[in-house]
């Protein structure tokens, strides 16, 4: 099968983007039967380039300006693994503005910029895929945007975090009768 490459930038290189890494890598064939398009990352941001790296990053481009990254051509896809909303929501905007395709699961960028990146986002023809900064990984988004396409969804109620939930399940189960 000859495919197209899509090449893939990682904001981050630590544990998270580590293991997203190996998973990319260890996906690749299995990516390429499903869409036709072979995954490849060839560029991360990182804070300390002297840092040792797993030998799965071996090929990667590692820099600490994020210059390089959003300005090469290349590159089709940021994925955002650093947290927090400062700097990396002017980082997410400049990718978006450069046709960049952006994944993220910060859920403070979601929560504070969301509506900002997602406007840019139909402006220049990408998509902010966020779907791990909700409910856990639960497929939620996709569902409501696929499934549910054809219904007239004003609001979604419900605790998806688990740890809220625990402690809210305890609080419940912990309440003497006649108290509420």
């Amino acid at each position: 099968m000859d495919s197209e490459t899509v090449n893939i930038a990682l904001l981050g290189l630590g544990t998270v983007g580590g293991g997203t890494l190996q998973i990319l890598q260890r996906h690749a064939d299995a990516i390429e039967r499903r869409t036709g398009r072979r995954v490849k990352v060839r560029r991360a941001l990182v804070r300390d380039p002297s840092k040792p790296r797993p030998p799965e990053a071996a090929d990667i481009a590692v820099t600490t300006d994020i210059n390089e990254i959003l300005d090469d051509p290349s590159i089709s896809i940021v994925a955002e693994l650093v947290g927090g909303c400062d700097p990396t929501r002017d980082w997410i905007m400049r990718a978006i503005t450069s046709g960049k395709h952006v994944i993220t699961a910060n859920k403070a960028l979601i929560a504070q910029h969301g509506n900002e990146l997602f406007a840019a986002a139909d402006k220049h023809g990408v998509i902010v895929a966020f779907e791990a900064a909700v409910g856990g990984g639960i497929p939620i988004i996709k569902t409501i945007r696929e499934a549910l396409a054809g219904n007239d969804i004003q609001s979604v109620a419900g605790i998806v975090n688990g740890t809220t939930n625990y402690i809210l399940t305890q609080m419940r189960d912990s309440v003497p009768e006649g108290f509420g």
